[in-house]
């Protein structure tokens, strides 16, 4: 997977130098610029939550996560004549998390606790201003013990003669997920032999199998947007999706235990189409205030409904500095195939105790402080961006994010 992430993106730039020189020629008045470095963005985060519904042991039990995050996009810009602006944007992240819930994938607790991830990103886009359009291709991987993922995308966009614009973006993942399986459903494979070379001793034991190879998980999605500016002071956009996933949806070491005491690996069918659809309406109160909406309508195949509705206030107290205090509310009907720990019948054909799948509502806040200094900060840093947010379920959930993002 990582190395066709890097075969696309030298095809870009292959196809980037071409159609350049192509273009060179045909222009005799103008010289096009190479790509250079324009944009580097750093963001770090740190994420935090507890709760006492763990999926690993059916619904019950520790969800204590700590994850740190870190990324880093490099974006290079370019013209191959005056009317088509060239973008190309590199990016390479990395996340380090601990999981009190993954020690329970083993009957013991002994099970490992933590684990890395790492998602290079690759785009390359390019706009034509004299027809007002805009066409990008990307692809992005990430990779973990248990998942690997790989990403293909594509978008267009037009804006028309009215202060409008209409995109669309189509996007492909293809998974991976590795079958670990709780510890009282594994197998013992045959005998391993191990000689000592150093006292010639022979021990002979037997190993439990912790994976059984991988499953495939697929998801299409089609994006859909309109964008217009409706007058000086306000703008409002129209989005739609859809989202059809097929394959292994669920994870292999989630627990259900069943009203008998018995317990099963979480089991959900192999398909699911998810549909939202959002509206956003932005308005400019003057300089220094602009109120921000959005709310989303969600529904999919497995019966679970949401909405979803935000507001968020950006206050610019200085030409320099600013503050965005947000809030959002988020409320869902519980899907068909959940129930909580020991609550499922043995009949039951599909079955899973993850609360993402239950019914609750939740809240979410914090603000947003961002400091745009005249002169770049050591000549090279030009904004620092510090976001906090709180987030708290009705199923007890509990977690908090601080990001860090510099732009250089």
């Amino acid at each position: 997977m990582k190395k066709a992430s890097f075969i696309i993106a030298f095809l870009f730039i292959f196809y980037y130098s071409a159609i350049a020189q192509h273009l060179k020629k045909d222009t005799t008045n103008y010289t096009p610029k190479s790509l250079t470095l324009d944009e580097i963005n750093l963001v770090s985060g740190y994420y935090a939550q507890n709760g006492d519904h763990s999926s690993v042991e059916g619904g019950i039990g520790s969800e204590l996560v700590h994850e740190l995050s870190t990324t880093i996009d490099l974006k290079f810009v370019g013209y191959s004549n005056p009317d088509y602006i060239h973008t190309l944007t590199f990016g390479m992240g990395y996340a380090h998390h601990t999981s009190a819930s993954q020690a329970w994938i083993s009957t013991s607790g002994a099970s490992k606790t933590r684990g890395d991830r790492f998602f290079p990103s690759f785009e390359w886009s390019m706009q034509d201003v004299k027809h007002k359009t805009e066409f990008s291709l990307g692809s992005n991987y990430s990779g973990e013990y248990n998942y690997q993922s790989l990403t293909f995308d594509g978008s267009f966009s037009k804006k028309t003669n009215t202060n409008g614009e209409f995109s669309v973006k189509l996007t492909t993942s293809l998974d991976q997920v590795l079958l670990i399986l709780p510890s009282e459903f594994r197998t013992t494979s045959t005998s391993v032999v191990i000689s000592s070379a150093s006292t010639g001793s022979i021990t002979s034991y037997e190993t439990e199998r912790e994976h059984f190879g991988s499953s495939p998980r697929n998801t299409y999605t089609a994006a859909f947007a309109f964008n217009q500016v409706i007058n000086a002071r306000m703008q409002g956009a129209l989005l739609f999706d859809v989202t059809q996933q097929t394959g292994f949806l669920g994870l292999p070491f989630h627990r259900v235990y069943f009203t008998n005491g018995t317990d099963k690996i979480e089991n959900l069918p192999k398909n699911r189409t998810r549909i939202p659809v959002a509206a956003r309406l932005n308005y400019f109160l003057g300089d220094n205030l602009i109120i921000r909406t959005y709310y989303r309508y969600y529904a999919d195949s497995w019966g679970i409904k949401s909405n979803t509705a935000m507001i968020e206030t950006p206050i610019k107290l200085s030409p320099f500095f600013s503050i965005s205090p947000f809030y959002r509310y988020y409320q869902q009907t519980a899907a068909r195939y959940f129930a909580p720990y020991m609550q499922h019948a043995t009949t039951d054909t599909y079955f899973t105790s993850n609360y993402s799948y239950s019914a609750f509502s939740a809240n979410f806040f914090g603000a947003d402080v961002k400091w745009m200094p005249l002169n770049p900060i050591g000549g090279f840093i030009k904004s620092i961006e510090l976001r906090y947010g709180h987030y708290k379920q009705t199923t007890g959930l509990v977690a908090n994010v601080v990001t860090l993002h510099l732009k250089f």
